[in-house]
């Protein structure tokens, strides 16, 4: 799993981008304020009861979804600043993905083992020993999700035409949870018809995660549709250093031949 960048101080960085001028120092300790009231919060344990994926589980969760009030927004739920950390931290609502952040972040400050995971649709939290990990929902407060609930979950790909796999529920390297997070503001410039916002966005993303080549593709897109060919040729060809799959090499390779056709 990916250690080489803190994810939650980095999800800051990235929501500094759209707020020019605003003293990002301050939301760096808020977030060492959540870290501390989760080592506060444990002092005050048993160690034995941390010992495992449920009680640490569920420190965190008293502590960022109960004492600190951070909740998932269902009323405003598409709302771009529930995947802007900046807001997040201002209104402490945010979506799954954003708030999982804050979750992994401060677990991993204690020394635990935590994870964003691939659920699809609403980003859950892996807590706890390898061989024996609990997960928990930060959108409702850190709650512990049962087996079933999983299902239930893991059933909507299903009804999109898909099938549910291991896939689903492994973990998200920091990189791709910031992706993720990246996304979330994708589609909605997308449903807004702000293009350029979307390419702002996928310009950040090939910055964050190089190795993430749908990346490049929608952002070699979005340069097209602004008609910048040349910029276009470039992203591709970034696209190609990191892509292995011979299908998809052939792919870009027959967009960049057309790009230079001018077909």
């Amino acid at each position: 799993m990916s250690r080489d960048i803190k994810l939650d101080s980095a999800a800051l960085a990235l929501s500094s981008l759209d707020h020019a001028g605003q003293d990002i120092e301050l939301y760096l300790e808020q977030l060492r304020q959540i870290s501390d009231a989760v080592e506060a919060a444990r002092k005050q344990r048993v160690a034995t009861d941390l010992a495992s994926g449920e009680g640490q589980g569920a420190l965190i969760a008293k502590v960022i979804g109960e004492q600190l009030g951070f909740v998932g927004d269902s009323d405003s739920y598409d709302a771009p600043l529930n995947a802007d950390m900046i807001r997040v931290l201002d209104r402490r609502r945010g979506l799954p993905v954003s708030l999982s952040i804050l979750y992994v972040a401060a677990a991993r400050r204690m020394g635990w083992r935590a994870d964003a995971l691939k659920t699809p649709s609403h980003a859950l939290v892996s807590i706890g020993p390898t061989d024996a990990p609990t997960l928990i929902d930060p959108f409702n407060g850190g709650r512990l999700v049962l087996p079933e609930q999983l299902l239930a979950l893991l059933e909507q790909v299903s009804d999109a035409g898909g099938w549910p796999s291991e896939t689903h529920v492994a973990p998200m390297s920091n990189r791709m949870t910031l992706v993720r997070l990246l996304l979330n503001q994708v589609s909605r410039a997308e449903q807004a018809g702000d293009t350029l916002r979307a390419r702002a966005l996928y310009e950040r993303m090939t910055v964050m995660a190089p190795d993430h080549g749908a990346g490049w593709w929608e952002f070699a897109c979005l340069q097209l549709v602004h008609r910048e060919v040349d910029k276009a040729r470039a992203s591709l060809g970034a696209m190609l250093e990191v892509t292995r799959d011979i299908e998809r090499r052939a792919h870009i390779h027959a967009a960049l031949a057309r790009l230079t056709t001018g077909d």
